[in-house]
């Protein structure tokens, strides 16, 4: 709101019109993300926009966004830019966090009912520019030119009845170019319907998933190992292991250790805090400005490449 009026008193000043280079920084470490978001908002405004690429990792008080311009053509974008930014690299940071941890096993951004479904797309977008392999969401994956990733419900076993019949229908119906990943813990011992799986499957099974409830003391590291030693005795020592449900960083490791060949991690990187983003002016009709406690002028460049001009640039 306080914007608005902004606008209307520097229109009855005759101010808007003047010349002035924005910067916006990071506050924290992270992982910057909402870039090209934010541009495509920008794009019809008359103004030039400086940017650093998306999945850089940035230093508290980095510049990451430069704009030129009448600050009556962009000012009232502020709110929207900086939410933009500190939304999705809080994402980006949360899921480069996961990844280097579990490299060189994949992660997969299963963070989409987590959020609201206005976002979900966007929080999916941030995970894979922060690393993640893959993401679940259809609109965040295709936003970032990727192809959706899922498996498959317990909701889908429970109406089927049977992991196996289930998996066999699965099989029928998804394109061929799908991994097969099916889901063994709905009904019986997860060794057991492993085993069974991968009998009536074969070499079409890619994966097993492993999604045990915490009222079974979710998945762990043992369990990993067993089901991993019984599908390896049983002649399938190729299937895959993926787990998800309640994944962290502290959980990782271990898993990893144990033989895990794919994460599914939900609510670590939905839950992420953005990455707090703050707007300065440093420049007003050629001068260099600043509140107290900030340098007048503009900071020394760090790698910002202009993403977008559609006005001169009108200062140094």
């Amino acid at each position: 709101m306080y914007f608005v009026g902004t606008q209307q008193i520097l229109d009855h000043l005759s101010l808007s019109q003047l010349p002035v280079t924005a910067e916006v920084f990071a506050n924290h470490a992270g992982v910057l993300a909402g870039v090209d978001e934010t541009l495509a908002l920008l794009e019809p405004l008359p103004i030039t926009v400086e940017a650093l690429p998306e999945g850089r990792a940035v230093a508290p008080k980095e510049v990451v966004m430069r704009i030129h311009g009448r600050y009556g053509d962009f000012g009232l974008y502020e709110t929207a830019i900086l939410g933009i930014l500190a939304s999705s690299s809080g994402w980006a940071t949360r899921a480069r966090e996961v990844v280097e941890i579990a490299a060189p096993i994949p992660v997969f951004s299963f963070g989409a009912r987590h959020v609201h479904p206005a976002v979900a797309s966007v929080m999916d977008r941030a995970a894979l520019v922060g690393g993640a392999q893959g993401a679940s969401s259809i609109l965040g994956a295709r936003q970032a030119g990727e192809v959706p990733s899922g498996t498959m419900p317990h909701a889908l076993l429970l109406m089927v009845g049977d992991t196996v019949a289930a998996a066999e229908a699965y099989d029928a119906v998804m394109p061929e170019d799908a991994p097969r990943v099916v889901l063994v813990d709905t009904f019986k011992d997860e060794a057991e319907e492993a085993i069974r799986v991968a009998a009536a499957l074969g070499q079409k099974l890619a994966a097993i998933r492993l999604d045990t409830p915490r009222e079974r003391g979710g998945v762990t590291a043992g369990l990993v190992r067993e089901v991993k030693a019984r599908l390896s005795q049983a002649g399938y020592p190729e299937v895959g292991v993926f787990v998800s449900g309640g994944l962290s960083p502290d959980r990782i490791p271990a898993l990893k250790d144990a033989g895990v060949t794919g994460f599914g991690v939900g609510s670590y990187i939905a839950a992420a805090p953005p990455l707090d983003m703050t707007m300065d002016l440093k420049m007003v009709n050629g001068k260099p400005v600043a509140k107290r406690g900030r340098i007048p002028g503009l900071t020394l460049d760090n790698g910002l490449t202009v993403r977008m001009e559609n006005a001169p640039t009108m200062h140094g």
